[in-house]
């Protein structure tokens, strides 16, 4: 089949769905409502899937019908996206863009240089979602997205940055510190520290990370005296002198530098996770995007990731 017969129906199609009934569509298209079925029931027989349900009241998809919708919204989308670029004479960043952040990382380091962008370009409108669950760039139609951890190989489709890696170190608050004395560097002491540790989203605590040496690095479990599932709060309870964390410096960065945590067991700081920019690359070139990455790429290069 020509590539261009596929795209025949597929506008009918996504303005059915959009407008929420065949008159409507007709309406829009200014097409008649007979004109309107036909292209929709010539779709369905090229394809091969009944993409409504015809025995109910109102207007329904079927499972096939709203995966085919996801696909025909990215796809038009991003032939009105390439329309943009042929027509923008200045290039100038315009338009929704769509990002993906770690949720304390996002706030914390790239908000406020998303607020710098926005000053610079007004015209553009971001649409930022914070999360950390798994976001497939593609499928969830992001732009662009920052992403701690993933990887060493990444799927075509994904352009990616490397940005720098994480470092971990274990801190106390001084008050902690105060109240059991010295810490000895030494492996045993990690199972005499009262441990404050991340309880994931699956339920159990994140382990410490320990590497002796060159060998590999080591998964320890130490019992926990508070486990929490939020990163602001799991700072909060070491500040608040409940415990012993390993925490990433970008997180305590400043905690570190004011006083208000101090590091314990420094022979055993380690570095983290990788952090990454990605985008589409079908979307690479347009000029908001390419704005953006280059913004991205320079400012999140900090120190403390290195």
């Amino acid at each position: 089949m020509h590539p261009s017969e596929r795209l025949k129906g597929i506008d009918v199609f996504v303005t059915v769905v959009d407008a929420g009934n065949f008159t409507a569509a007709a309406d829009r298209l200014n097409l008649t409502n007979s004109a309107v079925g036909k292209s929709v029931a010539r779709l369905e027989a090229r394809l091969g899937v009944r993409l409504f349900e015809r025995s109910t009241p109102r207007l329904a998809l079927t499972d096939a019908g709203q995966a085919f919708y996801r696909t025909c919204q990215r796809v038009l989308g991003e032939l009105e996206e390439a329309e943009h670029v042929l027509k923008a004479e200045d290039l100038v960043p315009v338009g929704k863009l769509r990002i993906d952040l770690p949720a304390t990382y996002g706030r914390m380091h790239v908000m406020p240089l998303l607020f710098e962008f926005m000053k610079l370009h007004p015209g553009v409108q971001p649409q930022v979602s914070l999360t950390d669950r798994f976001v497939d760039l593609v499928e969830d139609g992001i732009d662009v997205a920052v992403r701690i951890g993933g990887a060493d190989a990444w799927p075509a489709p994904i352009g990616h940055r490397f940005l720098g890696r994480e470092r971990r170190v274990f801190c106390c608050s001084p008050g902690y510190l105060e109240r059991v004395g010295p810490i000895a560097d030494d492996v045993a002491s990690l199972d005499q520290l009262d441990s404050v540790l991340y309880r994931r989203t699956n339920g159990t605590p994140s382990p410490w990370l320990i590497q002796r040496g060159e060998a590999p690095v080591e998964h320890h479990h130490p019992a926990a005296r508070l486990e929490v599932g939020s990163a602001e709060s799991w700072v909060e309870a070491v500040l608040q002198g409940f415990g012993v964390a390993q925490l990433a410096t970008w997180l305590i960065e400043d905690k570190l530098h004011s006083g208000e945590l101090v590091e314990v067991l420094p022979s055993f700081a380690i570095d983290g996770l990788p952090l990454y920019l990605l985008w589409q690359r079908s979307r690479q070139l347009l000029p908001k995007v390419d704005a953006l990455l280059n913004h991205l790429s320079t400012r999140l290069r900090v120190t403390n990731l290195e």
